[in-house]
């Protein structure tokens, strides 16, 4: 967001009146009010509307803007610390405009985003660019993430000192496996040093080459390209052995696999420094969906949708805590990156629009409680990567999602506002919508019919 954004909002207040207020970090769950001024949280409680209105007839606070949120989830912002943004160089496929309104319309009113963009962000003078491009253009927070390696090339390490002066939040070569365990093991040691933590996307180059899907019985049957669990295990024992002997935080992208999982666990118990996040389709989808779909490639992705076994491993470790958060890694391509045959398709979907309505609809109530959801996608994602918001606190930023939790619609890419269409569900029935976000008490976003009066 702008300086001159959060200006616009100093002398604004804003009440949010009589929904379910859902914030872990304060162990609240319960319906009340939330009120919003100068861009942040200024109190959560019951009766907040009738103390504005005893005031407003004493001559203060004029011109409150009140949301009814009756029947609706009031939550902190969601953070999707998963994003390709396509900025700078790839346009075609998203822009910062078009991504950042298609995050406020899923209830992300922060972002961090990749850096294997066109030339990469690689360099202290591009991710200052790309931010305060951003500041002018962005409808929610960007937050950079910077190359690990100059060009992504997993060789020399990118300048990290000043990439984080610059405004870069972590450092990844994300789209490309840092090969060689020797600058695996420095690229842990100066990020530590700077503070920084390092987001590896875990493949093993050489068992995953050529591959297309999860290598196992449905490719074998079809003749695809497979690529093992191994190429993404493998590489996370590697990194999380450096990790603990470089003292780093590592956060290991997009998690797919169950013998990963046990290798996080691993981790974690031996005090290493580790998160992970997990992807909604990783949840929900399996290989067999896939052969299911006819090998539709926008069921492709990297990494590939595993096994049934794979993804139960997966819902048994958000559960138990073992996953950190959820992030959509949302990915949009042109039509022609999608429209070829499975092997040769671009892998990636998108998933800034859909998660939250997917993983309420699937998992809540049940296997994620609704205190829970908020944690995987708001708390968590705020504590692991240090940023602002994640709770609804006075003075945390105004950041605010509001979350029909019963609307039921269904996903129709032609509606999205990202540029990307490649989604595998399309034409899915769900139930749970985004209605409003607020970043810095601005709405940002607003479902058609979602009503807003004045005091």
């Amino acid at each position: 967001m702008s300086q001159a954004r959060e200006v616009m909002n100093e002398g604004t207040k804003v009440l949010i009146q009589g929904g379910r207020v859902i914030d872990p970090a304060q162990g609240l769950d319960r319906v009340c009010d939330v009120l919003l001024a100068g861009g942040r949280v200024e109190a959560v409680g019951e009766g907040l509307g009738d103390e504005l209105i005893r005031r407003g007839a004493a001559g203060a606070d004029p011109g409150v803007e009140v949301i009814d949120a009756r029947g609706l989830w009031v939550v902190p912002g969601l953070i999707d610390a998963h994003v390709h943004l396509r900025t700078p160089g790839e346009t075609h496929k998203e822009t910062l405009a078009t991504g950042t309104a298609a995050a406020a319309a899923g209830g992300f009113t922060s972002v961090v985003c990749m850096p294997n963009t066109r030339p990469p962000l690689d360099d202290p003078i591009r991710v200052e660019w790309l931010r305060m491009k951003a500041e002018r253009e962005a409808l929610v927070r960007v937050y950079p993430a910077a190359a690990a390696t100059e060009g992504l090339a997993g060789e020399r390490l990118a300048p990290y000192g000043a990439l984080r002066a610059a405004g870069a939040v972590a450092v990844t070569d994300d789209g490309r496996p840092i090969a060689r365990a020797g600058v695996m093991r420095r690229v842990l040691e100066y990020a530590a040093a700077h503070g920084l933590p390092v987001l590896v996307h875990a493949e093993e180059p050489e068992l995953s080459a050529g591959g297309a899907m999860h290598e196992g019985p449905v490719a074998a049957a079809a003749g695809m390209p497979g690529i093992p669990d191994t190429a993404e295990s493998v590489m996370v024992a590697r990194d999380v052995l450096l990790a603990e002997r470089a003292g780093a935080h590592l956060h290991i992208l997009h998690v797919s696999a169950e013998n990963t999982v046990s290798l996080i666990r691993w981790a974690k118990a031996r005090g290493v420094r580790v998160t992970a996040e997990v992807t909604p389709h990783h949840l929900l989808l399996c290989d067999e969906d896939v052969a299911a779909a006819g090998f539709d490639p926008n069921w492709k992705m990297n990494p590939p949708l595993r096994s049934a076994a794979d993804r139960e491993a997966l819902l048994e470790a958000v559960a138990d805590g073992t996953i950190d958060f959820i992030a959509t890694d949302h990915a949009p391509h042109h039509a022609e990156d999608k429209d070829l045959p499975f092997p040769e398709a671009s892998f990636g979907i998108v998933g800034l629009e859909t998660a939250v309505a997917l993983l309420l609809d699937a998992f809540v109530p049940g296997i994620i409680s609704p205190s829970r959801l908020v944690e995987l996608l708001s708390l968590r994602p705020a504590r692991v990567f240090g940023l602002p918001g994640g709770t609804l606190r006075p003075g945390a930023p105004g950041d605010v999602t509001l979350i029909d939790p019963h609307q039921e619609w269904v996903i129709d890419p032609a509606d999205f506002r990202s540029l990307g269409r490649n989604t595998p569900f399309a034409g899915r029935r769900v139930r749970g919508r985004v209605v409003r976000t607020l970043v810095g008490g601005r709405t940002v976003f607003q479902l058609a019919g979602a009503e807003v009066s004045h005091r």
